[in-house]
């Protein structure tokens, strides 16, 4: 009889701790099977990532795109007559029609100045900004990534700008025009009788600032005859 009591007893124990292993693995295999779950929540899949991309300062993508040519060969051929730097009414005429003037406006150094605009707001700007020190010419320099109107306007607000600057420097004016499409930055020089305080072109804006207290008188050019 006390056999028997053992043997139950002993069976009684070997059920309970396999009871235990068991409920052991069970809680653990759930614990891995979160943790998997969790894990793959949260990371990514390859294929759910961006492609990675190279952009230039301005954020166009590198290789988008084409820069804008300029002919200015053909440019230089059209005759001009020459201008003083004081001449406002026929330097407005080389750029258009004024489509809205901004009397409280600021030239290159916070001096008031008067802002003629030739372009809508919403349209590549064209404009002058004239003082008692300084004349600003002020036009939008297309990206590579422009669409082609974007590009045209810009390619006929530069040659807007050349022909001016050819009429208050002459060809030196001409010549200044292409060094700053072509990259280069200008500052206190004198070109063709007039002072240039800055020139450049970057950043989609061109900018030619001339100095009128540094100014010569204007030298005219022979106009070719018809």
């Amino acid at each position: 009889m006390r056999n028997n009591t053992l043997q139950n007893f002993a069976i009684g124990i070997t059920m309970i701790a396999g009871v235990s292993l068991s409920a052991c693995d069970n809680s653990n295999k759930t614990v891995g099977d979160a943790a998997s779950d969790t894990s793959s929540e949260q990371t990514p899949s390859a294929e759910s990532k961006p492609a990675a991309t190279t952009a230039d300062l301005d954020g166009a993508t590198a290789g988008q795109g084409l820069p804008v040519n300029y002919d200015l060969s053909t440019w230089s051929k059209d005759s001009v007559e020459s201008l003083a730097i004081n001449d406002l009414d026929k330097i407005q005429a080389t750029f258009g029609k004024v489509l809205s003037t901004d009397e409280n406006s600021l030239d290159y150094a916070s001096n008031p100045a008067t802002k003629y605009r030739f372009m809508t707001t919403d349209a590549p700007y064209l404009d002058l900004i004239d003082s008692t020190k300084y004349l600003e010419m002020g036009w939008y320099f297309a990206n590579p990534t422009d669409n082609d109107k974007e590009k045209e306007l810009s390619r006929a607000h530069a040659k807007k700008a050349y022909k001016l600057s050819r009429q208050l420097m002459g060809d030196e004016g001409g010549a200044l025009i292409a060094d700053m499409l072509g990259g280069q930055i200008i500052k206190n020089k004198t070109m063709g009788g007039q002072k240039i305080e800055l020139a450049k072109c970057e950043f989609y804006s061109c900018m030619l600032v001339l100095n009128k207290s540094g100014a010569e008188p204007a030298v005219a050019e022979p106009v070719a005859s018809n």
